[in-house]
């Protein structure tokens, strides 16, 4: 069992031998709750003696909780009664029953942990040194010949086999020549629940994409008609997308192509363009926007209220790859400086202009 805080509180495995700590604790309650799982006894082995616990910190858990908790780092020095203490009370009739079935779990333990020499040792007394058999018999075998069992159960010599037996050696296998081999890999879910390896996913947007170019005119204009290129486009463009049998969404298509190329953050329109003609480049928002300013800018001498002007241009284009006249009024970045009179005047009146040529030059 390899235990975390889900399963820490109401689970119950009583055949559950190995507890294993992958996951460093510093709750007392929760340790001892996790510790609490390995003291179940289920049908399987109803004989069960003990359970490991696999410290994968190099024993700093353990240590960490010795001094806090109830448990012990080593086996108590004794336990509260002898083997022989348990065959006297039964011979002297102290609560028999109880007795009985005392003394069949520690032969029940013996035979769990014997090596093979004890079997023969045992052999001496016991039919085949079959301890398992031994203790299963034996209530019936006090029962019905009560003193040629307890001769048996009292005599040194196999009292003195019953305490010093040779304990078969605890070893524990480490497969030191494999090694785990761990690895992940990102799955995309269509809208429909289909699941998408990111290289799948992409040559079925590329599909679409190819296959819609006539009929959706977002996908129309980015590949022919750059000057019809606005924000009723894109959003055209988005719901189209998201709207089609696989659901190919801004943030899906993204990390598809983060993965797929090692680029993060491309831009929706790179993307329709590179999945209709695979020479078009990956661009993100912001090289895009800076790449067309800088066409649009490079033959031209522009006052420093137009530069400002631009700058908020920039940081809204990066945003949202399309402007309109409606903007300069609606949002803030622009009203707060005087909205749509105020950047017309300093552009002299051409404004519409420069935005139909940033739009177009955005989209080619």
């Amino acid at each position: 069992m390899v235990t975390v805080d889900l399963l820490s509180t109401g689970v119950d495995i009583p055949d559950l031998e190995y507890v294993v700590f992958l996951r460093s604790v510093k709750s007392r309650i929760l340790f001892e709750q996790m510790l609490g799982r390995g003291t179940r006894m289920g049908e399987k082995h109803p004989d069960k003696s003990h359970f490991t616990v696999f410290d994968c910190f190099d024993g700093t858990l353990l240590k960490y909780f010795r001094d806090a908790t109830a448990i012990t780092a080593d086996p108590p020095e004794r336990p509260s009664r002898t083997i022989v203490e348990i065959i006297d009370d039964i011979w002297a009739n102290r609560d028999r029953d109880y007795n009985v079935r005392c003394l069949v779990k520690r032969l029940q333990r013996i035979e769990k942990e014997m090596a093979l020499d004890a079997r023969e040792m045992f052999a001496a007394y016991i039919l085949n040194g079959d301890m398992g058999r031994f203790a299963a018999e034996l209530p019936a075998k006090i029962r019905n010949d009560f003193m040629a069992t307890m001769q048996l159960l009292r005599n040194s010599a196999f009292q003195e086999i019953l305490i010093n037996y040779p304990r078969r050696p605890r070893t524990f296998w480490r497969a030191i020549e494999a090694s785990d081999q761990v690895s992940s890999e990102y799955h995309i879910r269509s809208g429909t629940g289909k699941d998408f390896k990111p290289v799948d996913y992409l040559t079925a947007f590329s599909r679409f994409v190819q296959d819609n170019a006539e009929e959706v005119a977002a996908i129309r204009i980015l590949l022919d008609r750059p000057q019809g290129w606005s924000t009723a486009a894109l959003d055209e463009l988005k719901k189209t997308l998201a709207g089609a049998p696989d659901g190919f969404t801004v943030e899906s298509l993204q990390k598809a192509h983060q993965v797929c190329y090692k680029k993060s953050l491309v831009d929706i329109i790179s993307m329709v363009k590179h999945a209709a003609r695979e020479q078009e480049p990956l661009l993100t928002a912001e090289e895009r926007v800076d790449r067309a300013l800088q066409q649009i800018t490079a033959d031209r001498e522009f006052t420093n209220e137009q530069r400002q002007w631009l700058e908020r241009i920039r940081v809204h284009m990066v945003e949202n790859l399309s402007i309109d006249r409606e903007d300069f009024d609606d949002l803030p970045v622009f009203a707060r400086y005087g909205g749509w009179v105020s950047a017309n005047r300093a552009f002299d009146g051409l404004l519409s202009e420069l935005l139909c040529h940033v739009n177009e030059t955005i989209a080619a």
